[in-house]
């Protein structure tokens, strides 16, 4: 007989149908506290009425251009675009504080906060280390940060800018194709291109990377032959230094646009919240009899009951990614009620040394549109909250780190 928590583990949703007609809007920044508060037509009548978040769902991207730094967009997948696009984080903080690797991009929101000068151009860039093993590690490493530093796998950075800056007009984007920025991005790693190509080529001096490991891949997949033809060309073909600014698809996860609309508007009527039971869903069914036998069979510990409501919440619009509210109340959506932190296990700004407050969290249902398999060594988690600076302090650096907690399956903490 499997164990409550393996029962748990096997019910996680993993596979959506994409075609999904609920509407959406496309590349609007996710609300702040003004903005969704004015939204609330009885604020004041119920001090604790629970805030309201806004959802990301995935679609494809319908034009690629969509998805350029100078439009501010909201992504997954593919490659980040820097908001700041000269000063990116380098060195350690690009790397897996575990094996070293560097970080795979996993995804960014646009998010400026209204009222706040500084972050009127404002996004969230998460990074992650494609090993399971490091996550593993890292959710150990997370509850020890009283003691120093901890090693992570899981990096989330903070850009922001004022309106009037060196990069970007000072007017909105009219999406016509006049839209330009207003200088060129630090030269990127021609492997992932992603990180900063601090390390040049030696042969050519024209291919870039981030890394020793990125450079050997790049001269085993193409770029020896590359690199002699532009040695041998006083000319420099075109077509070479095209190949030589591509970046191999097999190298990032798939690329889509983050669409967002608040949870409200998605119909609750169609679950039965009577029975949180029968919520646990693999598509967008009813569960199958050996799934509701397992929920039959589970005991009333918190852990379950905590799984039941996530499941019902999460029924009410099965294909999000991403849940995201600022609201001084707001809370994460935990999968399960073991693992997650307290406010004592939620560090200080790295920066400011001021409070940090939950803004967004990301699901497990992006593993399915990631395309990320089933493997024992594959990516995995119940959920990952993002917490940032309440104050989005505004500090010489750039890209400002804030923190990420990782919440697992149990079974994935006890078999590895």
């Amino acid at each position: 007989m499997e164990s409550s928590a393996e029962k748990l583990r096997g019910l996680r949703i993993t596979s959506l149908d994409e075609d999904d007609d609920e509407t959406v809007v496309p590349h609007q920044p996710l609300p702040g506290p003004a903005a969704a508060a004015a939204d609330y037509e009885d604020d004041d009548e119920d001090e604790e009425e629970e805030a309201e978040v806004t959802l990301g769902v995935l679609k494809k991207p319908k034009c690629p251009g969509f998805l350029l730094r100078h439009l501010f967009p909201s992504k997954a997948g593919g490659i980040p675009a820097w908001l700041d696009p000269v000063n990116l984080p380098s060195g350690k903080s690009s790397c897996c504080g575990f094996c070293g690797e560097p970080l795979q991009f996993v995804l960014q929101i646009y998010a400026p906060i209204e009222d706040n000068a500084a972050a009127f151009h404002r996004t969230l860039f998460v990074f992650m280390c494609p090993s399971m093993a490091c996550l593993l590690r890292d959710q150990h490493e997370q509850w020890q940060h009283k003691h120093g530093s901890p090693c992570r796998s899981v990096k989330v950075f903070r850009c922001q800018l004022p309106r009037t800056n060196a990069f970007y007009s000072t007017e909105p984007p009219k999406h016509d194709g006049s839209d330009k920025p207003l200088c060129p991005g630090a030269p990127v790693c021609h492997w992932c291109g992603t990180w900063k190509g601090d390390k040049i080529c030696s042969s050519c001096k024209k291919a870039r990377y981030c890394s020793e490991k990125h450079q050997a891949l790049h001269w085993r997949t193409g770029h020896k032959n590359d690199c002699l033809q532009l040695i041998s060309s006083s000319d420099a073909s075109k077509s070479v230094l095209t190949a030589i600014g591509k970046v191999p698809a097999s190298t990032s996860w798939p690329e889509f646009e983050i669409e967002t609309d608040f949870e409200g508007t998605f119909d609750s009527d169609s679950c039965d919240e009577n029975n949180s039971k029968s919520l646990v869903m693999h598509r967008h069914g009813k569960p199958d009899a050996m799934t509701q036998s397992w929920m039959d069979q589970f005991e009333a510990d918190a852990d379950n009951k905590c799984w039941a409501s996530f499941q019902e919440r999460v029924s009410r619009a099965p294909n999000q990614v991403l849940r995201y509210c600022r609201e001084p109340n707001a809370k994460p959506l935990w999968a399960l009620s073991s693992g997650c932190p307290s406010n004592a296990d939620i560090p200080s700004c790295s920066s400011c040394k001021g409070p940090l407050c939950y803004e967004f969290q990301i699901m497990p249902q992006l593993l399915y549109y990631l395309g990320v398999g089933n493997q024992p060594d594959s990516l995995d988690w119940a959920t990952i909250a993002v917490y940032t600076c309440q104050g989005s302090c505004d500090q010489s650096v750039s890209y400002k780190e804030e923190f990420a907690w990782v919440q697992l399956y149990p079974t994935t903490t006890t078999m590895r």
